[in-house]
């Protein structure tokens, strides 16, 4: 006898076929062996009453608060609870209901066919970058005298040397930055930025094979990367600033949108959240709607919940653990563990000794749903994720 921990559908139909169940058999189980807990923000009462009623008609159960039923509060949170069959035929149930239920049937189809997603294509300019197969490594070339990990480089000889060696032990994505985001940095001028950085793309591009991302706040220093051959911006503001987005647009580029709390001056002055992951992902779906208006390719976008920026040990240990919630934004997820200061906490070492905490942590993510890790640790991220990826696969 065995209690299984399978959630997929993909998983669930193999099972069945190993047992040598019908096909239609199959097709008619799989959605009843597919279950999710799936919860609602702030809905009004009368929305969550209808919820509880039609998913109590399905064999399913939704949870809302005491006074919902009562009368006694407006507006409530909801948690449903029911498998992809039942989900199904609440979508049907709420299409012919009034009170904005069409609206929220339509959100609950599109998370839920955005969290089941195996495979998703990155454009990079010209190319594109499957995801989903194995867990993508960004390495990280800083060309900054003041790196929080103490790997500033200012010579671009040594950082192209860095970088060519990132490629070869596993990198498949180059990230150079030219400003500390390290909690308190100031600000770079722009013309030491630039000094700093374009150079170096200059001299990447056409050394590497494999795509080069400029990780920057400032659109001249991004529209610059791009001119001169990167095919990314890895922007940690989200894209606050509306000409950053218009730059991408035009360039066919893609880009990672990062939460942050704040900036890196204040972010590490005391961070709280009322609800953490509510917060993170709100943020990440107005950034992908900003990217979107300002004519980005939603097949450019990547999101990263922005481990360490904004965030105390324990935000970033819960963003770990619950990364899998970011499926439901439909985009590739990236994660910045490396060396960052939340490890060094946890296991008292300084930034060069995390190199195994980084690793963990990594793994960790791309097991929790990363597809993309960003680390300084390239040889030793890429052999631990070689072993996961090849568990997955099986």
């Amino acid at each position: 006898m065995r209690i299984l921990h399978i959630n997929h559908p993909r998983d669930i139909t193999r099972i069945m076929q190993d047992i040598k169940v019908d096909p239609y058999g199959i097709r008619i189980m799989s959605p009843k062996a597919t279950t999710y807990l799936l919860k609602l923000n702030s809905i009004s009462n009368i929305c969550a009453n209808i919820l509880k009623q039609e998913m109590l008609s399905l064999g399913a159960d939704a949870a809302v608060a005491r006074g919902a039923l009562t009368g006694a509060v407006k507006k409530t949170d909801c948690l449903l609870m029911g498998n992809l069959a039942q989900f199904a035929g609440l979508s049907r149930k709420l299409n012919k209901q009034p009170f904005g239920l069409n609206a929220i049937s339509e959100n609950i189809t599109k998370a839920i066919r955005n969290y089941g997603a195996d495979n998703l294509t990155l454009g990079l300019k010209s190319q594109n970058l499957r995801l989903g197969r194995r867990t993508l490594i960004m390495g990280v070339v800083n060309a900054t005298p003041d790196s929080f990990s103490g790997d500033g480089i200012t010579s671009v000889s040594e950082a192209v040397d860095l970088a060519q060696k990132l490629a070869k032990d596993g990198a498949d994505i180059i990230d150079v930055g030219g400003e500390s985001s390290r909690p308190g940095a100031r600000p770079v001028p722009l013309e030491e930025e630039l000094k700093r950085t374009i150079p170096l793309i200059k001299a990447l591009t056409k050394s590497l094979l494999i795509p080069v991302s400029i990780d920057t706040c400032k659109p001249e220093v991004a529209r610059q990367a791009l001119d001169n051959g990167a095919a990314m911006i890895n922007d940690i503001s989200g894209m606050r600033e509306a000409r950053m987005a218009k730059i991408a647009a035009k360039y066919k580029a893609a880009v990672v949108l990062m939460h942050m709390k704040g900036n890196p001056r204040t972010m590490q002055n005391d961070p709280s959240y009322t609800s953490l992951m509510d917060e993170v992902l709100q943020y990440l779906q107005e950034a992908i709607d900003r990217a979107l208006e300002a004519g980005i390719d939603r097949e450019r976008i990547v999101i990263d919940p922005g481990i360490g920026f904004g965030k105390t040990v324990r935000d970033n240990l819960n963003i770990l653990n619950n990364l899998n919630e970011f499926k439901i934004l439909g985009r590739p997820i990236l994660i910045g563990t490396s060396r960052k200061s939340f490890i060094g906490r946890i296991i008292n070492a300084g930034p060069r000794e995390c190199i195994y905490a980084t690793v963990s942590s990594s793994v960790l993510a791309a097991h929790n749903g990363a597809h993309i890790v960003r680390t300084h640790d390239v040889r030793e991220v890429s052999q631990a994720l070689k072993i996961l990826d090849a568990a997955n696969r099986q």
